[in-house]
């Protein structure tokens, strides 16, 4: 049988990070950045080998997505943080620790203080999330 060129770089791409269903956090952030090396050269600048590849890595990050990134409910940024912080199990404290001061995920949960930017890029990183799930 012969192995097509494209097959044969399709082989090399899986060899070097084989695609499959992402169970961990660690698994989904290597899945991307793999994703993104080819994502940013643009999907004109592929061969279709890679385009296959990139098609098969960001079938399984939506599917992890779905199943483990939640949607913003409707509402303000505050019912958003207090949203993700009861699903994430986390205290006032806990959030606080993650902004750096303790004190303060309980005057941002009690809505007597407002989320900075730089509040919003720190939880969208801790969170994983865009920090327009804040706005």
């Amino acid at each position: 049988m012969t192995v097509l060129m494209t097959d044969r770089e399709y082989l090399r791409l899986t060899q070097k990070f084989p695609p499959r269903p992402i169970h961990t956090l660690r698994q989904y952030e290597q899945t991307i950045a793999v994703a993104n090396k080819l994502a940013i050269r643009g999907e004109d600048n592929l061969s279709p080998a890679e385009s296959d590849y990139l098609d098969a890595l960001t079938t399984f990050i939506a599917k992890y997505d779905d199943e483990n990134v939640p949607e913003p409910p409707a509402g303000t940024a505050l019912e958003r943080l207090v949203y993700l912080v009861e699903s994430a199990g986390m205290s006032a404290s806990d959030l606080g620790r993650v902004l750096g001061n303790r004190g303060l995920g309980s005057t941002l949960l009690s809505g007597k203080r407002q989320l900075s930017k730089t509040h919003i890029r720190i939880l969208a990183d801790h969170f994983h999330l865009d920090a327009s799930y804040f706005l």
